[in-house]
């Protein structure tokens, strides 16, 4: 069982590493203004689940990931209640970048649901 459990976290985290890029630029691209770390964790974490898919601690490196490709930039604001926050938005780049990562996670899931869909556990 231990085996089991131990390969179904490798998969879940190769899965999801592309994943968490194109799920932050969508809710960056989305926002009305530039989100921190805290509230950008909070939406995408908050999906109910047992295991969230995205967990906070995995979001900043992506972050900072996503501004050194050019595809988000970022400002440090002071916070009256903590430490300076860092505000995120998306680039240009990113929005196109967001446009062509979405048509490949479509025919990507359209494959594999495809696949899987003639599964039979015969």
């Amino acid at each position: 069982m231990d085996d089991i459990s131990t390969v179904n976290k490798k998969f879940r985290k190769e899965l999801s590493s592309g994943i968490v890029a194109l799920v932050l630029l969508s809710v960056l691209d989305r926002a009305a203004e530039p989100m921190y770390g805290y509230q950008i964790a909070k939406l995408v974490g908050a999906g109910g689940a047992e295991t969230p898919m995205v967990k906070q601690g995995a979001l900043y490196p992506v972050l900072r990931s996503l501004e050194r490709s050019g595809l988000l930039q970022s400002r440090v604001e002071p916070s009256v209640s903590g430490p300076p926050r860092r505000y995120y938005s998306v680039t240009e780049s990113g929005r196109k970048t967001l446009g062509q990562w979405t048509e490949i996670w479509s025919e990507t899931k359209t494959f594999v649901d495809s696949v899987l869909g003639g599964v039979t556990n015969d």
